[in-house]
């Protein structure tokens, strides 16, 4: 494991923070651990510190941020991005990566995996795991086709997602803030873009682009 390092984590739980933490300075030599309970705490940090790797919290407080990923970018360009989730890899990980991560980790993982992450992406620049690989070679013989997920915005995927996952209009506007209204909105767009009419196709349809 390379040393002397900068390791930012972002992340609104405080034990998940302190636990990664441990582990870093348990195992990496002379690794510097930074923290951060939000993305504006994560960014005042990155415009102080040079930081090699942030370990990020894609979903803090119940809202998504994919944005943050060009945020964090457009500060320190040369910064490595790994996420760190709860969201399954097979539904989120590609599309992460689409965004400007350079790996992928569910927080259910072993302490292992975690440190075998960080390592390849010191010495590569990059961790994907051997179904990211697969998905990144299979995206790139497919064609671009109308009924794609990829043809989804972030919030479109997002709003996709709650659908799929039982949501209704009325949950998904409460969870994240915005008006029935524009639910309906997302919804009628995410059904015409993928060319279906209801929500079982789409579940049949993101089963299948992920299968």
């Amino acid at each position: 494991m390379n040393s002397g390092k900068n390791i930012l984590l972002v992340d609104d739980h405080l034990v998940v923070r302190k636990g990664v933490e441990m582990i870093f300075n348990a195992n990496i030599p002379s690794v510097t651990v930074y923290n951060a309970e939000d993305y504006i705490q994560a960014l005042e940090v990155l415009k102080v510190v040079n930081i090699d790797l942030i370990l990020l919290d894609i979903n803090i407080n119940g809202t998504e941020n994919i944005k943050i990923l060009k945020e964090i970018k457009s500060i320190q360009s040369d910064a490595k991005i790994l996420i760190f989730s709860s969201h399954e890899e097979s539904q989120y990980g590609l599309r992460y990566i689409q965004n400007g991560a350079d790996g992928y980790l569910n927080k259910f993982c072993s302490e292992d995996v975690i440190l075998k992450a960080v390592n390849e992406i010191f010495q590569k620049g990059n961790y994907y795991s051997k179904d990211i690989k697969e998905k990144l070679i299979t995206k790139g013989k497919k064609r671009s086709s109308k009924s794609s997920i990829d043809s989804l915005s972030n919030r479109e995927f997002e709003i996709a997602q709650l659908l799929i996952n039982g949501y209704g209009n009325l949950e998904i506007s409460n969870k994240l803030d915005i008006q029935m209204s524009t639910v309906s909105t997302y919804k009628n767009r995410i059904f015409e873009k993928l060319n279906i009419s209801n929500i079982v196709a789409l579940s049949d349809l993101f089963k299948e682009e992920n299968s």
